[in-house]
């Protein structure tokens, strides 16, 4: 806390100072100063104390270090603490009927119950680079702590309604404009602390006493709604929205503040709050969000010196080359783009451009931002241009002998402590560094199609891997803003790995009686972001077929395989670059068609392995489909492939398209329940095979007693 003397401590995370006649309260819980119970406790008596002080003229709340305060401790929900008094509503209830005033002094952020804590202040000084928002929507929760009922009171509806159900926070400077703000620090420097604005809303502070002994309330504020259609702004919520029932519960209580008294509309705010806190929804997305922070992690890694990452090589200029060259020149670093032919060179800088100016056409770029971007970007044919770079990410043909001759021209061509990553989605990370006199200095950085959009970045970890590459290539996907996950070397690590039983239950379920349609309808209702037959039109069903015929020689000729695919793909289908694989399409379409021909395909099929086809329901689909996500989630857990069951689901939200709203798979069977899963997989082994084998981890875990996958939970 800068230029902070005689700080009395109120409680382990808030501190007293009185600047003459003025009290400051520091909220200092880091790393955003969360409301948690003793926050708010110690809040409560500062306020207290500074209103019974004849000395103190006002209070400023701040916050120490980077931020005033990011919201309550979402660690804490559905704790005892969250509901320790006293609540915000009792702060802010103190505040209000101070006749001292109360300033808030924002700089970093004010977000959730952080912004609600503010709008219980008379007044709010901000940083012009401060963010302030009611996020809550994103984990599935309105704001609990009086948002929807004050912020519309003070800012109005419309602009309220686009704060609370989007979730977007504004900045200072757009704070002051629409009247969430009274005063701003001047100068457009960065506050790195809280300093400056304190300084500021102390100043402000006592001009403000000299003004006026009522100071005003928010809550107190008349509302009008007249020209608000709050029907429309439920109707705009699709159902396939990760966070619907949060919206619409948001929209819901902003239209109870201009319907009811204030203290009712607080009662229904927090009505609202409490349903959802203890829903299935919010605690999956609460279980991602934390998930998300949780991959990263690395234990062996802590306290390793990084590797520099100034200058990036990628190797290949085809569609995942171009992805992996924007993410990097879109977070700053320059990158040498290399390719054998200039044909294949100009196609992916013409790709390059054009996606961005795509982006641009949606108002997201500008000319000159275009051109700084591609500007960072050095096209060559030169092999030996590969010599400075830091790291270099190979993107070429899924062939093993491919990448091992690349990776041995690699081994002569960089420099001493350059890190040499593959983006193969599937093969052996350990053969291809074996190709190489420096193993440890090799990775695997799966980027996920587009890789310039999709945020999943599975980082492959080879049994030479060094530490200190591994966290390098963690921290460097975090810094090209992908959500990176460490996983071990296996088929298809852990994303791909998983489709594989997917995929099973697709082709067995339609030799049984299921169409493509029907399973791809059924998942997409589930919440899948795409049906997997869909899906593996979309990624090339060629891809997936040469890899079964790789795999063919080692598959156990005892269990069942469904043909269908193979059919598909041996009449020249591999989806939508051929206009036909499980469905058709018409030229320039992307809208799957049912092709009666595929449907006498499978009957063929189903015909020849002796299956009698049947009616197949939504629900066993379903329920085939996600149980044999989870029971390979939970093999690869057992082997070490992955470090935690939440890595798991991290990848399936963000690889895969599975639901944040249900958690991701591993968290989806812990909802289920660990035991009645067990139970079904059992069943299903009993009556389609081994291919049902329940996991052993599974089966350990239910043995214990165990409600989750990752024990210290």
């Amino acid at each position: 806390m800068s230029q902070v003397s005689e700080v009395l401590r109120l409680s382990p995370t808030v501190g007293y100072e009185a600047r003459a006649d003025v009290a400051v309260l520091w909220l200092d819980n880091p790393p955003v100063n969360g409301l948690g119970d003793t926050t708010r406790a110690g809040i409560h008596a500062g306020l207290k104390r500074a209103f019974e002080d004849s000395n103190i003229v006002g209070v400023v709340v701040a916050g120490s270090g980077k931020a005033f305060c990011g919201g309550a401790d979402i660690r804490q929900f559905n704790t005892p603490a969250a509901s320790a008094w006293p609540l915000s509503r009792d702060i802010q209830q103190l505040m209000e009927a101070s006749r001292k005033p109360v300033i808030a002094a924002i700089h970093g952020v004010a977000l959730g119950g952080g912004l609600e804590l503010a709008l219980g202040c008379h007044y709010r000084v901000v940083a012009q680079d401060a963010r302030l928002g009611l996020p809550e929507v994103n984990i599935g929760l309105v704001p609990g702590g009086g948002g929807t009922q004050r912020l519309p009171r003070l800012i109005g509806v419309e602009r309220a309604l686009d704060m609370i159900q989007t979730g977007v926070p504004v900045t200072g400077k757009v704070a002051l404009q629409i009247g969430l703000a009274d005063a701003i620090t001047p100068g457009n420097e960065r506050a790195l602390s809280g300093e400056d604005v304190v300084a500021a809303a102390v100043k402000f502070c006592r001009e403000v006493v000299k003004k006026s002994d009522a100071h005003p309330v928010v809550a107190a504020r008349d509302l009008n709604a007249s020209n608000v259609d709050f029907d429309a702004r439920l109707a705009s919520v699709s159902r396939k929205d990760r966070n619907a029932s949060a919206q619409k519960a948001s929209v819901l209580c902003v239209k109870a503040a201009t319907q009811l008294p204030f203290i009712d509309g607080m009662v229904f705010e927090r009505a609202r709050f409490d349903e959802l806190v203890a829903g299935t929804e919010s605690k999956s997305l609460r279980h991602v969000f934390f998930a998300e922070r949780e991959a990263p992690k690395f234990a062996e890694g802590r306290g390793l010196a990084l590797r520099p990452l100034e200058r990036v090589a990628v190797l290949g200029a085809g569609t995942m080359g171009v992805g992996i060259t924007m993410s990097f020149v879109n977070a700053g670093i320059p990158v040498t783009l290399v390719e054998r032919e200039q044909a294949a060179l100009d196609r992916g800088m013409v790709m390059i451009r054009r996606n961005y100016e795509v982006t641009a056409a949606k108002g997201k770029l500008t000319s000159e931002q275009i051109d700084e971007r591609v500007g960072r970007i050095t096209s060559t044919l030169e092999f030996d241009a590969l010599a400075q770079a830091d790291l270099v990410v190979e993107a070429v043909f899924e062939d093993m002998g491919v990448k091992q001759a690349i990776f041995e021209r690699l081994d002569q061509v960089c420099k001493p402590g350059a890190i040499l990553a593959t983006n193969t989605s599937r093969l052996n990370i350990d053969v291809i560094a074996a190709a190489t006199k420096r193993p440890g200095d090799v990775i695997g950085l799966h980027f996920f199609s587009p890789a310039n959009v999709m945020k999943l970045l599975e980082v492959v970890r080879g049994k030479a891997a060094r530490p200190d590459v591994i966290s390098t290539c963690l921290a460097m996907a975090q810094r090209i803003q992908k959500v990176p996950v460490l996983v071990g070397v296996c088929e298809g690590f852990v994303g791909n790995r998983m489709l594989t039983p997917y995929w099973r239950e697709a082709g067995f379920l339609l030799e049984e009686g299921a169409s493509p349609q029907q399973v791809d309808r059924a998942l997409t209702d589930f919440g899948m972001a795409m049906g997997p037959l869909t899906m593996a039109d979309l990624a090339g069903m060629d891809i997936n077929w040469a890899t079964r015929k790789r795999l063919a020689p080692t598959r156990p000729a005892h269990l069942r395989y469904s043909k269908v695919a193979d059919r598909i793909c041996e009449l020249g289908r591999f989806g939508q670059k051929t206009s036909g694989g499980y469905y058709r399409y018409e030229p320039r379409s992307r809208a799957p068609i049912p092709d009666p021909l595929i449907d006498e395909l499978i009957a063929d099929c189903a015909r020849e392995a002796g299956i009698e086809r049947r009616v197949i329901t939504d629900e066993e689909i379903v329920e085939r489909s996600m149980l044999a996500l989870i029971n390979e989630g939970a093999h690869i857990l057992d082997e070490g492939i992955a470090q935690r069951a939440s890595d798991i689901d991290v990848v399936y939200v963000h690889g895969y398209g599975f639901p944040a709203w249900r958690g991701g798979p591993m968290f989806y069977a812990e909802t289920l329940g660990l035991d009645k899963v067990l139970a079904r997989i059992r069943a299903l082994r009993d009556e389609h095979g081994a291919h049902w084998e329940p996991s052993p981890l599974l089966e350990r875990l239910v043995a214990a007693g165990a409600q989750t996958f990752d024990r210290r939970h």
